[in-house]
Formats: structure tokens, sequence, C-alpha cells
């Protein structure tokens, strides 16, 4: 880490100028000056597309010879309050800078190690700084500058933006399961260090930066060895939450899988397997124990969290919560489409690059199938129709444990009937009497049951008859209300 420091230290010196995103002092260390200078710089890095700007004490700015300095904003305060505090507390938003402090030939040197802000433009003390030459001015009398900054915001997403910066190969190699990553994608890994990392640049996993690497969020979110190891990413650890009872009032016991994604999926989904109920089958000569959840919906459901959640949505992560008597799957972020569309719709992916990975090592299905193998996979195992729900912040799938149909409400047979329609109907069939006494497994000779439940379900609007024009019910085919 001090080499790499040191490194970076010859870089700048080495450049021409100061920039709107680098600046060098000696020991001029007014508070102030310091808030406003955080706030210029990262604004400056934003408009020149550097992950971040740079304020270094014990440099020179007119002939960049390094001279050190006596300034250590580590251990100066300013009143009663630590320095580095007391700026933060004055910056918004609340970008995370670090302060680094070393010797280099025995000279003391302090950098602050800004991050650009690529949401909106950083003030202090509510006021937006720019670097213009050598001189720190508002934001706010550069409209130009201004207005690219804030369409930064719509030019970066997720995927692309740093999880980790200015770190060398062999720290690329230490954070990243690089061997995984030829593995799943069944490439014969290279026999040196370098050619590791151009196949790593080349899937746009990290990046070169000035003679050292970034490593941006879909690397880091595939293939982190631990995902707490990156700032930006921590709260990003999916939790498995296991409870007594059907409500969240004891815990049994809490899994965290901080691993990334890619290497860390089938783990997940068997650690999830594994918590689930068992039920004894009888066969003709023998026992055996099968889970009450068919692992195959478990794992398409765990990966549409994983790939559709909403990274910007901070403090929170995919949960799997387990309650006596049903399975509860949850991600940040709304559903970008109608819940009731989820079995037949193309899904619009927030995250596409994070999406197609997944797919090409298998760890997912095909757009549009996923949901399609969870209600196949449910009907099969004569389970209640899963519940898909959409929130402001959050979509959440509720998975439930076989119930007889005199257990279920109204609303759970809609929605079988529902997902049963749905469900023929992307298979090129219809749903008929029949076809729903199956799903139900209703006896023939109960057919009125199963025409109460279809009626209900054409009351409700969630489907509707094929052919309007037939009079024989029983024989009436019936489509989705959408179709």
């Amino acid at each position: 880490m001090e080499n790499e420091k040191q490194i970076l230290l010859e870089q700048f010196v080495n450049l021409p100028n100061e920039t709107e995103w680098l600046e060098f002092k000696v020991d001029n260390s007014s508070s102030e000056m310091i808030g406003e200078k955080i706030s210029a710089l990262s604004n400056g890095a934003t408009l020149r597309n550097k992950s971040h700007g740079y304020l270094i004490f014990g440099v020179k700015d007119d002939t960049h010879e390094i001279v050190g300095t006596n300034f250590n904003p580590t251990t100066s305060k300013k009143g009663n309050e630590e320095l580095e505090h007391w700026i933060a507390q004055r910056l918004s938003p609340r970008i995370d800078f670090e302060i680094n402090v070393f010797d280099y030939d025995d000279k003391q040197i302090a950098i602050f190690k800004i991050p650009a802000n690529k949401q909106e433009p950083v003030k202090f003390k509510n006021i937006a700084y720019i670097r213009i030459g050598s001189i720190t001015r508002k934001l706010i009398e550069f409209p130009e500058k201004e207005r690219k900054i804030w369409n930064k915001s719509e030019q970066l997403n997720f995927e692309d933006r740093n999880a980790k910066t200015n770190i060398s190969a062999d720290k690329v190699l230490e954070l990243l399961d690089f061997s995984a990553y030829f593995e799943l994608t069944g490439q014969k890994m290279p026999f040196n260090q370098n050619s590791i990392i151009e196949k790593l640049t080349q899937e746009e996993f990290i990046e070169s930066s000035e003679n050292l690497y970034n490593i941006k969020n879909l690397g880091a979110i595939l293939f982190a060895k631990n995902l707490e190891q990156f700032d930006n990413l921590r709260r990003k650890v999916t939790r498995v939450i296991i409870y007594k009872g059907k409500g969240r009032l004891e815990t049994i016991k809490e899994h965290q899988n901080k691993k990334g994604f890619a290497i860390g999926f089938d783990d997940l989904v068997n650690y999830v397997n594994d918590q689930l109920p068992t039920s004894e089958e009888i066969g003709t000569s023998f026992r055996k124990e099968v889970r009450m959840f068919p692992k195959i919906a478990i794992r398409e459901l765990v990966a549409n969290a994983l790939i559709h959640q909403d990274f910007s949505i901070r403090g929170t992560s995919v949960m799997v919560e387990i309650f006596t008597g049903r399975v509860e799957i949850t991600n940040p972020g709304n559903p970008l489409i109608d819940t009731l569309r989820f079995i037949d719709h193309n899904p619009f992916s927030r995250n596409e690059k994070l999406a197609s990975f997944m797919r090409r090592i298998n760890l997912c299905e095909e757009r549009g199938t996923g949901i399609d193998k969870v209600i196949t996979q449910c009907e099969l195992f004569q389970l209640p129709a899963p519940k898909f729900q959409g929130e402001e912040m959050f979509t959440r799938v509720y998975l439930y444990a076989p119930r007889e149909l005199r257990e279920m409400d109204k609303q759970d047979k809609i929605r079988a009937t529902y997902q049963h329609c749905c469900l023929k109907y992307v298979f090129d069939e219809f749903m008929t009497n029949q076809s729903l006494r199956e799903r139900f497994k209703i006896e023939k000779k109960n057919y009125p049951m199963v025409s109460k439940i279809m009626k209900d379900a054409l009351n409700s609007g969630m489907i509707k008859e094929f052919d309007t024009e037939n009079k024989a019910k029983r024989y009436t085919k019936y489509i989705p209300f959408w179709a």
C-alpha cells in the first residue's frame, strides 16, 4: 500500500500542471479552504471523467518539487472536533474521502483522495465549487460546467462505476477470484499475471488507471472474494434469515453470503435449500426425504433478486427469509414491469451487464423463462401459487408451503387460476375446466367446484373466455386478461 501511494505521488508530480482534479499545497491548511478544495476537486474529477480528485500536501504548486509538509490532517482539529469529521459533516452529499499520510524520502506527505460524485455536484456548506485554472470558484458562476456535471448522473450506471481505485495488479488478483472466472467461463487460465489482467480488462471488470488499476462494480459484485472489502458494496451482502414461527419476532439464525454473486451463487442456493423443511415421501420399497419447496424455484427467484435489484438504494440487500409455512425473497427496488406480467414478459434489467454475464455462465435462465419455471415447479409440487409484490423500494416474492384447497382463501385460488392460465398461454395452450382440476387435484365429479373458482377469476378480471360464443361452459377455453 505504501508503495502504491509513492507511485501515485510520482505520477502526479510529473504532470506538467495542476488540473481541475489535482492540486498541490505545502502547509496552507485552513479548514475552510480544505472543504472548498474537496468540493472543487470532486466536481472537477466528475467533469473530467476521473474516479477521484486529489489534494496533496507536501508539494510546491509551481515547480512540483516534493518538499514535505508539517501539516498532518489525521491529527488536526477544528476547535474540539477532528478535522476530517468537521469537513465531512459539511459536505453534501457525504462523499467518503480518504486521508493518507506517509513518508517519501523522509518527507511527510498528506494526500486527500476525493471521490468523484456522479449523482450531483458536491457542496461544502451548501455551496458547490470548481477549479478554474489555479483558482477555486463557485460552480454556480459557470452554468455550462454545472450542467455537464449533472448530465454525468445519466451516463454512468452502477456496473461501470468503480468499487476500488488506484491499486496494483497484485491487489486486483488478491481481491478478485480470477481463477473462478476462468473456470466458470470454460477458459484455460493464463500462466502470467499480465494476461490475466488483460482478460479482466477486456471483460470490463477492471480498468487501467495511471499505471494502476480500478476494479469496477461489475467485477467486484461478480467475483469479489469478500464483498465487505469494498466500501460501497459491503451492504450488498446477501442475507438468509431463519425465523421461529410465522413472524419476525424470534430469529433462529442468520447467514451472510459475502462472496461475489458469480462465485457465491451455488453456495447461497444450496444453503437456502438445506434450511428448508422436508417431508417424507414413501415409494413402493423405500422412503426418502424431499424438500417442501422446489430447488429450481428457489434458484430462479434468488437469481432474479440478485440481478434485478436496485443498487442505488443504500443500506439494504437481497434477503431470503424462511418462516414456518413460507419463504420470502426480497430485493431492493420496485419492479420495472407489472408483477402480473412476470410470467410472460421479457424482463427489463437495471443491470444488463450483470444479467448478461449471469446468463452466460448459466446461473440464471434466458429472458422470460425463469418465472415460467417457478410457476411450473409450484404446480408440480402442488404448492399454492406464489405471490409477487411490488412496492416503491422493494420487490418481494412469497413461496407458500403445501395447503389443502379448503385452506386457501378466495385470493389464493384466483391467483393460482390466473398463473395457471398464463402458463398455458405461454405454452400455446388454453386453460380449461379439466386443466384447472388437474392443477388443484380435484376429482372429475367435483368439476362444479372448479367452475366456481373460474367464475371468481373471471369476475376479478384476471382471465377471460377465448370464445365468448361457446355455450358449453365445461369445454370453455380461457386466456389471461392481457392476451
